[in-house]
């Protein structure tokens, strides 16, 4: 069992309540389309690199009628960096002890007019603490109402807190979601922000406020996300938009293999390889 101080505990207990909240929200989604998909639920452990208990998480996945694959996980973990690895790390550099809790969230869809969706927040702990996450959208098939809408609700969500996060973090996003090999975004965007750092009263933004915007992000996705999804979910697709679908998934595996820090992550600190993997879709194809 790791032991939890006041702010990480908070954090854990926010991102587990909000994966409840979205796992209800979709299954609801499916009830409409007159499916009885559910999440199944299936929790994990880790070893850390020290030999300890090293915290671990739950990975809830479901297959559906609207959600062709849909995974929302959950970790809570800690231990130590190995010493590479650390290196890279604010604050890890000289004390390779870590903490991390967070929820994931990739969303692959039946139908071709709905978009995929990614949704990550997170709070790490080293000798220093932040927080970190973002939101963005994937269609295959564009519409540019769902796109406004979608960056409308985070932006409404940014200014509340700060009139420079929206410019800032959506640039950030669509530097992120990018893939240079094909220079191409991965999707249409949405917000990508990091090191919202945690600093003591009086020296600098406190926990308290870069968690209440970090709380405001997901409820911004859960707010959005579900009007767009019953938007187009009924919408008529044929054979050649499908083929448009699967080969636009191909462009998410790439960029999920080859640049998603959260993906290394995950790996480099023994996370369950089929929670960090969750985010690839059922099926793609390449020409």
């Amino acid at each position: 069992m790791l032991e939890l101080d006041q702010q990480q505990q908070a954090a854990r207990d926010w991102f587990e309540t909000l994966r409840d909240r979205v796992c209800a929200a979709f299954e609801e989604i499916e009830r409409e389309a007159g499916s009885d998909a559910a999440f199944v639920y299936t929790p994990w452990e880790r070893t850390d690199v020290s030999g300890e208990a090293g915290g671990g998480g739950v990975r809830e996945q479901m297959t559906g009628k609207v959600f062709e694959k849909v995974g929302v996980n959950v970790s809570t973990v800690g231990g130590q960096f190995s010493p590479e690895f650390a290196l890279g790390i604010p604050g890890a550099e000289q004390d390779p002890r870590f903490f991390a809790s967070g929820i994931s969230l990739v969303a692959h869809m039946a139908n071709p007019h709905v978009p995929a969706v990614h949704m990550n927040t997170r709070f790490l702990t080293t000798t220093r603490r932040w927080f970190g996450g973002g939101a963005d959208l994937n269609p295959a098939i564009p519409y540019e109402e769902d796109t406004a809408a979608f960056h409308a609700r985070l932006r409404a969500a940014c200014a509340a807190h700060d009139p420079t996060f929206y410019p800032r973090f959506s640039k950030w996003a669509d530097e992120y979601f990018w893939l240079p090999h094909r220079g191409v975004p991965r999707g249409v965007g949405g917000i990508f922000y990091d090191h919202l750092e945690c600093f003591e009263p009086g020296k600098g933004a406190t926990f308290d406020a870069n968690f209440a915007f970090t709380r405001d992000i997901g409820e911004a996705f859960l707010d959005i996300f579900p009007q767009i999804v019953r938007l187009r979910m009924n919408a008529h697709f044929d054979e050649e938009e499908v083929e448009q679908l699967l080969e636009f998934r191909g462009r998410y595996v790439e960029f999920n293999l080859l640049y998603d820090r959260g993906t290394l992550f995950g790996l480099k600190t023994g996370g369950n390889i089929d929670a960090i993997l969750m985010s690839l879709p059922p099926v793609a194809k390449w020409k």
